[in-house]
């Protein structure tokens, strides 16, 4: 069975995505691992995708995005939309790869072991999700943290997807495609949150699908409270006895710390387990790469788009249609309009 796994993330982001491409390498040496980017080197920092830890580099303007300019479709996003909307494409694309399974893991992901028995489930389904939470919470802060933040956010977590690329799978990617190319935008009150609420669809479009509930996977802050970890003697991690498999490291800094010491309590397994992965992290983190650095939030001269002109821009058609490269500066630009209609100081 030929796997392909990627995950999608900008430079500011890269110190994670080695971490978990590293532990990919450890556990999977013979799967290919891709890197999809939407972003380009920061100035001063020589960017050489042969010494990583994955096989290729796909960016943003390599993707099939429906026509037009890759320009103007990524202007519509910021930072978080984007590298989220890319994923349904490259996920269609690697549809026609080769590939038999193409899994998605997110870039502050980090494999424990190895992911064997997700390919047998890949066996007899097309399709694999993981939920948020598997257990009801035991309290009212539980409640308001973790369920109702799955109720605003999606059901299930898309830092992980693995699809088989025929039948149900490849529907899949092909449906999930056509919606993030469109209506990628974390907007809560209208009922998105970027790729992720889309996929509370799955079970019901879809034939061939697996919920996976083994508390192995995908183990986070949000469902910790939850799943009691153990290293054995053996040296193995479990997570309520099974073999932890993969950990998501979400909101790395102060408040993933905050919400991991709220929910891990006495359990000291999790923060050892937090602090191996910021060791990881250190050692992978490059001091040339400015924190939150994203070539595309910004315009060409260096000054910072607002996410209120990328929504202008996406929902004003007469706007796209005149300004091919809004990212441009000086006359005749998307941000001169601006200026001239006096929405942005110069």
């Amino acid at each position: 069975m030929k796997v392909l796994c990627f995950t999608s993330f900008t430079f500011s982001y890269l110190n994670r995505a080695r971490v978990l491409f590293h532990t990919l390498r450890q556990h999977h040496p013979d799967w290919e691992l891709v890197a999809l980017m939407n972003d380009v080197p920061p100035e001063g920092f020589d960017f050489d995708p042969a010494a990583e830890n994955f096989d290729r580099v796909v960016n943003v303007e390599d993707l099939d995005l429906g026509g037009g300019s890759w320009k103007s479709w990524l202007f519509k996003h910021d930072v978080i939309e984007a590298s989220t909307a890319v994923k349904g494409p490259f996920l269609h694309q690697a549809c026609s790869s080769g590939a038999d399974v193409v899994i998605y893991l997110d870039p502050d992901t980090a494999l424990l072991n190895p992911l064997d028995p997700l390919l047998e489930e890949l066996q007899t389904h097309d399709i694999v999700l993981t939920p948020h939470l598997l257990e009801p919470e035991d309290t009212l802060a539980g409640v308001l943290d973790n369920e109702v933040s799955a109720l605003r956010t999606g059901i299930y977590n898309l830092g992980f997807v693995a699809i088989r690329t025929t039948g149900e799978g490849a529907r899949f990617a092909k449906w999930w495609n056509d919606r993030l190319l469109a209506l990628c935008y974390d907007d809560i009150p209208q009922g998105l949150f970027v790729d992720q609420r889309w996929c509370d669809h799955v079970p019901a479009f879809f034939e061939k699908v697996k919920i996976l509930r083994d508390p192995g996977y995908n183990i986070a802050s949000w469902n910790i409270s939850r799943r009691k970890v153990t290293i054995g003697q053996d040296g193995q991690i479990r997570a309520n006895g099974s073999l932890l498999r993969f950990w998501h490291f979400t909101k790395l800094g102060p408040v993933g710390d905050i919400m991991t010491r709220r929910y891990a309590g006495t359990n000291f397994e999790v923060h050892e387990i937090w602090n191996w992965y910021k060791r990881l992290i250190a050692r992978f983190t490059d001091g040339r790469i400015p924190e939150r650095y994203w070539a595309y939030g910004t315009y060409a001269d260096g000054q910072a788009i607002q996410k209120a002109h990328r929504e202008l821009y996406r929902v004003r058609g007469d706007l796209r249609e005149a300004f091919k490269d809004p990212f441009a500066s000086g006359a005749g630009s998307y941000q001169a309009w601006l200026i001239g209609e006096g929405l942005l100081q110069p």
